[in-house]
């Protein structure tokens, strides 16, 4: 009969009764397929199970936190080949072959030579072999099998972190979340309740709990004011096996603030301030300064002043210190202890941010009344107005009075005022004052086509505290007297054709004047009595403070004259009436039949022993006309500017001419 070898594989799990799993392992060598059988024995010899082609085994579990002195027993590997005779050896590879686990050779027996941990390895995958001991030459085909380690509870919980920092606002309603705590345990969650955490609170009631399962901390109690208390510390268990008896646990401190909410008014600590100021205090001074005391913190601590009622409301100011939230009470308007001593405001302290759930709480605002008293000092005199305006006639004689300025000591004792003109302002000495009653009179002759305005300055001093003085600007304006007679605004030199008809219009005039009459200037023009009969042209009068000269014959001959000057007198119609008499030069010039000027001069005859006398003439005046540009100073230039002399085109061939006639 055919026997078939075997290995018979013990192992002691630690346990009861044994455990079995589905097949795990084959055959890794190429040995002939051959019937095999495992048995698996914990208290019992079970019978084997055969295969044709692998070998069947099971999972298996080893406690793990072994205590004990000796090797722990895991199990025991045995071949139907061996005969006892010591020709077989066992081999054991694998995780922890070796090490962990060591395996008989001789028998076969398997022990964990250390204390196992399935935290830190939960399965160990093995292989087991016989093999010849004197070939080295396998009997069976090595076999693979696992060792799981069986978790015992030996993890207590760990939090994530060893302080946990929260907030919260006070106030807050029952049950409002604030944070939320996490504990994890090593052990196997699979296995029992080694892994299951229970949240607990072991400090911290009754203001906040914990929800077991999830570890969210809530608070519990109603109304917390941080006002009263701000800190709280809390600390909370975790614990494994579901919180029963026996479990291991852990804690972790958690530490909550509660954050502030505007649920406190401001409060003045006193109803009434009282502040001093002298008179003499420029806007925007400050008096004192006033603070409201709220319990809050941050921008519900914020507070902003104003002024709701008192007879001071126009004449003072407050305005907050955003950094030391005080009220600083300030001069809006200058004070006059003369007039009023003593003010009083009521001052209003409020907060911005409101909340409005806590309006029940009542009006977020307190008042306080100011009480202000303004002290006397020594004042400069005060004029009776800003500035002054007067005017006076330019015809006005030395010592004409203008007008006067007044001025007088404030203060309750009213010293004796002086006055004076700050000569800065007067460096003509063109005004004077009287230094007793103010009076302002002319010291020169005025012109107003000189200066319109003079812009002085009076001093106010007392007399018997000269460091006490005031200033205040004069305007004085010069009127004007009709003192200057119109003239020409310009030279005027013209020209008129040889062919010329009468009444053809050559020149429009007109005239300036340095006065500025009240109604405008109204100017006539006229030609002066000596030339108003038999002249050659006459002045037409526009009407409109211009003038035309206007030619009273048909045809001029530049043989006969080839120069005119026509002298015009110009009025204005102001009182006294002024007038002057100007003159325009009048050319008799060869025109084209467009009556452009083609030229002015004449050919002048010459005798036989030289020049004749109308070339002599000629030459003679333009030699004036150049000496008159050269030497007439420059503001009279414009009168001569316009005339031109032809001394270098004359043609001394020609009859003898006439130079010029006033006409």
């Amino acid at each position: 009969m055919r026997t078939y070898p075997y290995i018979l594989l013990l192992f002691w799990v630690g346990q009861p009764y044994p455990t079995f799993s589905s097949p795990l392992s084959k055959r890794t060598s190429d040995f002939p397929a051959k019937r095999r059988a495992l048995e698996l024995s914990a208290n019992s010899r079970n019978e084997l199970s055969r295969s044709k082609r692998s070998w069947m085994w099971n999972q298996f579990f080893l406690l793990e936190e072994y205590t004990g002195s000796d090797y722990q027993y895991v199990g025991k590997l045995h071949s139907d080949q061996d005969r006892g005779d010591g020709s077989l050896k066992y081999i054991l590879s694998g995780d922890g072959a070796g090490d962990l686990f060591i395996i008989n050779e001789n028998t076969g027996d398997i022990q964990a030579t250390k204390r196992l941990d399935r935290e830190e390895k939960p399965v160990y995958i093995l292989r087991a072999q016989a093999v010849n001991r004197r070939t080295g030459r396998p009997v069976e085909p090595e076999s693979e099998f696992i060792i799981k380690i069986h978790d015992i509870n030996d993890n207590e919980p760990i939090f994530t972190k060893d302080v946990y920092t929260a907030t919260v606002p006070e106030m807050a309603d029952v049950g409002t979340f604030v944070v939320q705590v996490t504990a994890t345990d090593a052990d196997d969650p699979t296995y029992g309740n080694s892994a299951k955490v229970v949240y607990s609170i072991l400090q911290g009631q009754p203001y906040f709990s914990v929800e077991s399962e999830t570890g969210i901390i809530k608070t519990a109690l109603l109304n917390m004011d941080r006002e009263n208390r701000e800190q709280y510390q809390v600390v909370i268990q975790a614990k494994d096996m579901g919180g029963q008896m026996g479990g291991l646990s852990g804690t972790t401190t958690v530490n909550i603030t509660l954050t502030d909410v505007n649920d406190n008014p401001p409060r003045f600590p006193q109803s009434t301030y009282q502040f001093k100021t002298p008179e003499s205090s420029p806007p925007g001074t400050p008096i004192g300064r006033i603070k409201a005391s709220d319990a809050d913190v941050g921008e519900n601590a914020e507070i902003e002043y104003s002024i709701t009622d008192g007879e001071g409301q126009d004449m003072f100011d407050v305005i907050t210190d955003q950094e030391t939230q005080e009220g600083i009470i300030t001069v809006k308007k200058l004070l006059d202890f003369e007039k009023k001593k003593v003010y009083t405001l009521k001052v209003e302290a409020s907060n911005p941010h409101v909340e409005p759930r806590f309006l029940y709480l009542g009006p977020f605002k307190d008042s306080a009344t100011v009480r202000i008293v303004v002290d006397d000092v020594d004042e400069p005199p005060v004029f009776s107005k800003l500035a002054y305006i007067l005017q006076i006639r330019e015809d006005a004689q030395i010592n004409t009075t203008i007008g006067s300025v007044s001025a007088q000591d404030p203060d309750a004792a009213r010293n004796p005022v002086k006055y004076s003109v700050d000569r800065h302002t007067d460096m003509d000495r063109i005004f004077n004052i009287d230094s007793g009653n103010g009076s302002i009179f002319t010291s020169k002759l005025l012109d107003r086509e000189t200066l319109l305005w003079h812009n002085i300055t009076v001093i106010a001093t007392e007399i018997n505290n000269p460091k006490q003085s005031s200033r205040v600007p004069l305007y004085i304006k010069v009127l004007d007297v009709n003192d200057n007679a119109p003239e020409f605004a310009e030279f005027y030199e013209t020209f008129v054709c040889e062919k010329a008809k009468a009444d053809q219009l050559i020149q429009t005039l007109h005239a300036v004047d340095k006065d500025d009459p009240y109604s405008g200037h109204q100017f006539s023009f006229s030609l002066a009595p000596e030339a108003a009969s038999g002249s050659n042209f006459t002045v037409q009068d526009n009407k409109d403070n211009t003038a035309g000269i206007l030619t009273r014959k048909n045809g001029y001959n530049r043989h006969e004259m080839s120069t005119y000057l026509l002298p015009v007198v110009i009025s204005d119609n102001d009182y006294p009436v002024q007038s002057s008499t100007g003159t325009v030069t009048i050319r008799v010039c060869a025109c084209d039949h467009h009556g452009n000027m083609q030229s002015c001069h004449a050919e002048a005859l010459i005798h036989p022993t030289g020049l004749s006398t109308g070339a002599l003439v000629a030459i003679l005046l333009c030699i004036v006309i150049l000496l008159g540009k050269l030497l007439l100073p420059a503001s009279y230039l414009p009168l001569v500017r316009g005339t031109h002399c032809y001394c270098d085109t004359l043609d001394f061939s020609a009859s003898p001419i006439k130079a010029y006639s006033l006409i």
